[in-house]
């Protein structure tokens, strides 16, 4: 693809991509989502979605790429057990405790991805050190300071509320309990400012809290 991958532009030595095109490829790979879940004959489970297998054209449109591990799946079944493949840190809980896979493991892997084009930093690092960007999120976010999760690197030049709407968004997708994920066509719905943001209730990510002096960025960690 001309512009290569997502992964490459948010953690590689390409310029930093503005924050309209981060919030188009958000939205454009949403859409992609919503057609293999809902407007394809049979229902795909990509079950690889991250910042890698994001693809961008001449015009930062998104494009999900490397459908090798995807699965057809009955449309009448919610959940599927299988064996776990994908990459670290974008698999869901309970794909990756049982190998249950389903649409919302499949949303679990987008809201990762969301987060990741907020904050312009990985869910892990390389080496496989794991930073918890879900978690680090939803505590500034309990917190009331969600917006200093932004990618510094934007210097504030983008819009307050898409920055509020995808981060909301992130963490509503990425949530642990996979009964609580929405569906594509609602995320799409959020994004595109025609639905106002889900209310995230305080126990969703059902974890410890830091005290508020702790709460620093992951570049600072």
């Amino acid at each position: 693809m001309p512009n290569s991958s997502l992964d490459t532009h948010l953690f590689g030595s390409k310029t930093t991509l503005q924050w309209d095109f981060k919030y188009k490829i958000a939205l454009g790979l949403a859409s992609a989502l919503h057609y293999l879940h809902e407007g394809a004959e049979q229902c795909v489970l990509h079950r690889d979605i991250k910042s890698a297998n994001v693809l961008l054209d001449k015009d930062f449109s998104a494009k999900l790429g490397d459908f090798g591990i995807a699965k057809l799946v009955d449309p009448q079944f919610k959940t599927q057990i299988t064996g776990v493949v994908g990459t670290f840190g974008y698999i869901a809980p309970e794909y990756a405790n049982g190998g249950r896979v389903s649409k919302e493991s499949d949303m679990f892997s987008f809201g990762v991805v969301a987060l990741e084009l907020a904050c312009g930093m990985r869910t892990y690092c390389d080496g496989g050190f794991y930073l918890p960007i879900v978690s680090w999120v939803w505590q500034l976010y309990l917190a009331g300071n969600l917006l200093c999760v932004a990618d510094e690197r934007l210097e504030v030049d983008f819009d307050r509320n898409e920055m509020e709407c995808l981060l909301v968004v992130g963490l509503w997708c990425s949530q642990p309990n996979s009964e609580g994920r929405p569906k594509v066509g609602q995320v799409m719905k959020v994004l595109q400012l025609e639905a106002p943001f889900p209310e995230l209730p305080p126990d969703m990510h059902d974890i410890p809290l830091l005290p508020q002096h702790q709460l620093v960025p992951l570049n600072d960690l």
